[in-house]
């Protein structure tokens, strides 16, 4: 087989193979290419090689498709042909979706992609539509979030490698189920990133906050743009993973005129148009500019959807009166800020913003951008497991108040997410944890966690050891929860919701003008239009007269037992509760 290389700065590059072959292959410079370097040499699925550079130590391919020894390990070959695939699959995009944000080494206590396929029915029965699976690329050690993950072709072979993946998106797609990976391309972990190497794939033009930039924009940056399209080609192309997720979109620093999420974009929908079935990019950005959704036709980069911070920060407010960081911009009129999510997508959207001390955002128009390309959430793992102590919305709120937090993100405008355990109002926290194999950089991660927190009020021996690993077992879900109470009632309640998001087309109607709210932020209460369809919320410890204003409406559900609104169109809703009405 062809092996292949970039290293424009080499003199010398050799090919380093392990087993019956041991001699090392001298590489060329390509003819065509002079900053490749090529060879052929026999191999086949599953035989490890690395490369040699200027007679340096054998290093990971940087496109490596295995890393079956860790980061810095040899790399092995991957044919993706010997799979056979099981399911045929036309795809499924993001036009009425229901997400569930899921990380694989905490979904089970076994930790597995094979371990978490096995848990895809209680996902399909409770009707979502696609999983979104937190970062699998290769990290060090055996359990993290994988967001300082190296190999950015490779799956964490602890997870159970490349076949495994393949295993977890044929068992999905049999379930009906779309599959969406989280990626990160805008900085790769400080351990085990042996890319600097081999060429300039960061950059000292640009700073982020975990270094120097992924260099999009300097001298040689066209190849390192190519290799992260590649990357996610890969992923949906080979793995038939139906849409990726963007971290930190905001951190890719680029000032060419071809954006580079734009360019990933138009890579996309080519690939899209070439395997028939629809493959969606979602951005995660802390910019509040709805050019990133805007079609390329119409001046934008061209992504499908982003993930709506502003939604969960105003819902968070509300539901449990937080007010410090970004939610002191909520926290005001929690309830006005909500309205504005539901109605306008952004809450900052050219407004001021005293988090940031300046004006942030730009407006959403409406005529142009369907609300699905908006995702709504209650929790995600960054707003649970960058808290203190990991602590979830059930920590703290009473079930009826996680019922009404349901209410308003699966009734909503905006594509609703869930996070992994949400749905039965888990128990278990989801904290922050690490397995640093380099010692120095461990402890580093455990002071500054501790010193991050210690700012704001917290004692040391109140922060989890990220290193310590019943951290990262106490963020397991617990899998027999959903059979007792009040579990089992708050799942049943997730389900209900979700079964009249798919039943009654006002749920999924993408016209945010359409959309009316009324509320009052004294007595607390909530209540949204969507067409025939009224969801009221009552937010308060005491009963509220919520004027819905349709008289004799039907009740479709409900968290606590009501009665329809009579012929004043008043319904009236015990405490921190909540209820779905319709006109016919």
């Amino acid at each position: 087989m062809r092996f292949e290389v970039w290293a424009p700065r080499a003199e010398r590059v050799e090919l380093v193979l392990e087993g019956a072959d041991e001699a090392a292959h001298a590489l060329t410079r390509a003819a065509d290419r002079p900053e490749w370097w090529t060879v052929e040499a026999a191999a086949a699925d599953g035989t490890r090689y690395g490369f040699s550079v200027d007679g340096g130590p054998a290093l990971p391919d940087p496109r490596s498709p295995r890393q079956p020894d860790g980061p810095d390990g040899l790399s092995a070959v991957v044919d993706h042909g010997r799979y056979a695939w099981r399911a045929p699959w036309a795809g499924r995009g993001l036009r009425d979706a229901v997400l569930y944000e899921l990380h694989v080494g905490t979904y089970t206590p076994e930790g597995t992609l094979d371990a978490a396929a096995g848990r895809l029915g209680h996902l399909a029965g409770l009707g979502v539509t696609h999983v979104e699976l937190m970062p699998l690329c290769p990290f060090p050690g055996r359990h993290g979030w994988g967001y300082e993950g190296v190999s950015l072709w490779a799956v964490h072979e602890p997870y159970g490698g490349p076949e495994a993946l393949k295993r977890f998106v044929d068992a999905a797609h049999e379930h009906g189920l779309g599959v969406v990976l989280d990626v990160v391309h805008n900085h790769l972990g400080p351990s085990g990133n042996h890319l600097p190497a081999f060429g300039p794939y960061f950059t000292d033009t640009h700073q982020t906050p975990w270094g120097s930039a992924v260099n999009l924009d300097a001298p040689g940056s066209d190849e390192v743009r190519a290799y992260l399209v590649g990357s996610a080609l890969s992923w949906l192309r080979d793995y038939r993973i139906d849409g990726l997720r963007l971290d930190a979109v905001h951190a890719l620093r680029d000032t060419r005129a071809l954006h580079f999420l734009e360019e990933l974009a138009t890579a996309v929908d080519e690939l899209a148009a070439e395997v028939g079935r629809p493959l969606a990019l979602i951005a995660e950005s802390d910019l509040n500019d709805p050019r990133l959704i805007t079609p390329r036709a119409s001046g934008g980069l061209g992504l499908h959807a982003q993930w709506n911070d502003d939604f969960h920060h105003a819902l968070h407010t509300a539901l449990t009166g937080e007010s410090q960081g970004y939610y002191a911009d909520f926290a005001a009129a929690p309830l006005a800020a909500l309205a504005k999510t539901l109605t306008r997508g952004f809450f900052h959207d050219g407004t001021f913003s005293s988090f940031r001390g300046r004006g942030h955002g730009r407006p959403v128009d409406r005529a142009r951008t369907p609300a699905y390309r908006l995702l709504g959430y209650a929790q995600t793992h960054d707003q649970i497991g960058n808290r203190a102590q990991g602590d979830r919305l059930s920590a703290t709120l009473s079930p009826g108040l996680l019922a009404c937090g349901a209410a308003l993100t699966l009734t909503g405008p905006c594509t609703p997410m869930l996070f992994m355990g949400e749905e039965w109002a888990a128990g278990t926290p989801w904290q922050f944890f690490t397995d640093h194999t380099d010692p120095e950089l461990a402890e580093a991660v455990r002071r500054g966690r501790r010193r991050e927190f210690a700012a704001h009020g917290w004692a040391e021996e109140q922060i989890p050891d990220p290193q310590d690993p019943a951290t990262r077992e106490r963020s397991c879900l617990d899998w027999s929860e959903p059979k007792r109470e009040p579990h089992a009632r708050v799942l049943a309640w997730y389900r209900d919701l979700i079964a009249l998001r798919h039943a009654r087309a006002d749920l999924t109607d993408p016209d945010l003008a359409a959309v009316r709210v009324a509320y009052d932020e004294a007595a607390r209460w909530f209540a949204v239009r969507r067409g025939d369809l009224r969801i009221a919320v009552n937010l308060s410890g005491e009963a509220a007269a919520i004027p819905v204003g349709v008289p004799h409406a039907r009740v479709l559900a409900a968290w606590d037992p009501v009665e329809a609104p009579g012929a004043d169109g008043v319904l009236r809703l015990p405490g921190e509760s909540c209820a779905v009405l319709a006109l016919t």
